[in-house]
């Protein structure tokens, strides 16, 4: 492998400007939450190591520049990469009137990466809503790709991910589509890293990211859905990240949804395989309940403001609804803080560390009973039952926080009474992932 990859095009040869290298992390706040990706045009950066492949620093052995504006000469252009190859894309509009279907594959060595050019807008598109604009893995499996930085919009679903593994969708902009923005529920997905993505403005079901198929036909399972900004999904469903029964061992980390028809993230349950995590994510503005999880999973310093259902809710569906742990998330909600309709005499639920207010119903429901839940450290306000909590002030416990979630910062200020956490259940690290100091409740530390 070589280090300083060349660019083929028309027999000349120079050397690719790199990506710029990536700035020092900065600590998250609720109010610059995913700063990059607010913009309708990402900024290439450099990955985050921590939700990017193993193979994500892997320098390709040529790079390939493609300027032609015609559509199908880009299709025929991607189809003739091979391992190791970097396809870089000149800034323009593409329309492929057919079916695009990307079916190469790289290695764990010698990836595949098809990319902007540096700080060119690159749109991908079609005539009409007949086919989706772009399908990765429909006819024959795809492994070690990347897809970076591209603009998606118009078509059926934006992009749909087939027979995938080891695919990486990375800095793209997904918007305006006639149906789902990015599925993945064609086949059986395993190890997708789907991250630093905006999709917006899905119509049809409405999905923003829909992962799975529904009963557990297909599954996703040891995926990372990471730094997404997520919002507008308006169609008749219209879930922000949906992962669908029988998916497992999945994390969900770090997005921002806002304004959805269904809840920001829904999650069935695993079906009894290892578990999926959801955490630190900022989930405000549904039409719906702000988040909605059946169970198997570890939800934990998540920040969920203004469902119009519940701000947390879980019940069955398509499984039973067990093994759901909530713990340190901080939930603001005119309605119920969280709804738990199916947690009666259900194995392995716990309800810990949390901040539950809310202004009209009840901190706490659980409508069908809560025997054996455990039930501890929590921060309440609102109607519903008191075990296992102390009472909360209201919103003057945060530093800049409405009902309605348009100001959204959960830091909690100094007079805040956070400091109840039972220790049993502490997390080491907060919404920033910043290190918790003492027995603080919640999403974040003061």
């Amino acid at each position: 492998m070589i280090s300083s990859p060349l660019i083929a095009m028309s027999g000349s040869t120079e050397r690719h400007p790199s990506i710029p290298p990536h700035p020092d992390l900065m600590k998250h706040t609720l109010t610059l939450f995913l700063p990059l990706l607010l913009a309708s045009t990402v900024a290439l950066q450099a990955a985050d190591t921590r939700y990017s492949p193993d193979w994500a620093s892997i320098a390709p052995l040529r790079v390939i520049k493609h300027a032609d504006p015609d559509g199908d000469s880009l299709v025929k252009a991607v189809a003739a990469l091979q391992p190791g190859e970097q396809l870089v894309i000149a800034a323009g509009t593409y329309s492929v009137g057919r079916m695009w279907d990307i079916g190469v594959s790289g290695t764990a060595e010698a990836p595949i990466w098809i990319v902007a050019e540096k700080e060119a807008q690159v749109i991908l598109t079609r005539p009409d809503d007949k086919q989706n604009v772009l399908n990765i893995g429909q006819g024959s499996p795809v492994h070690h790709l990347c897809l970076r930085g591209v603009e998606i919009t118009g078509g059926s679903h934006g992009l749909r991910l087939g027979q995938c593994s080891e695919v990486w969708i990375d800095q793209c902009h997904i918007h305006h589509t006639g149906e789902v923005c990015l599925s993945a529920n064609s086949a059986n997905t395993r190890r997708l890293f789907l991250t630093r993505n905006h999709n917006h403005h899905s119509g049809g079901h409405g999905e923003g990211m829909y992962l799975g198929a529904n009963n557990g036909e297909f599954i996703m399972s040891e995926s990372v859905i990471a730094l997404n900004h997520i919002h507008d999904c308006k169609g008749e469903q219209g879930d922000g990240i949906e992962v669908k029964q029988g998916s497992w061992g999945n994390l969900i980390a770090e997005n921002d949804i806002h304004d959805t028809q269904y809840p920001c993230i829904t999650v069935y349950g695993t079906a009894g395989k290892p578990v999926n995590i959801i955490e630190r994510n900022l989930c405000r503005r549904s039409a719906d309940s702000a988040m909605q999880v059946q169970g198997e999973t570890i939800v934990r310093n998540n920040v969920l403001i203004s469902g119009q259902g519940s701000g947390f809710a879980s019940t069955d569906h398509q499984g039973q609804t067990l093994n759901l742990q909530v713990i340190h998330n901080t939930i603001i909600n005119t309605g119920d803080a969280f709804k738990g309709g199916s947690w009666n005499a259900r194995e392995g639920m716990i309800l810990a560390n949390n901040v539950l207010y809310s202004r009209d119903k009840n901190a706490m429901n659980f409508p069908n009973g809560k025997e054996g839940v455990k039930i501890t450290g929590n921060v309440v306000l609102g109607d519903g039952q008191k075990e296992g909590t102390t009472r909360g002030r209201g919103l003057e416990d945060f530093v800049s926080m409405t009902w309605d979630g348009e100001q959204h910062d959960a830091t909690p200020t100094a007079e805040a009474q956070f400091s109840s956490a039972d220790a049993k259940y502490l997390h080491e690290t907060d919404f920033n992932g910043a290190k918790r100091v003492g027995a603080v409740n919640g999403a974040m530390k003061r």
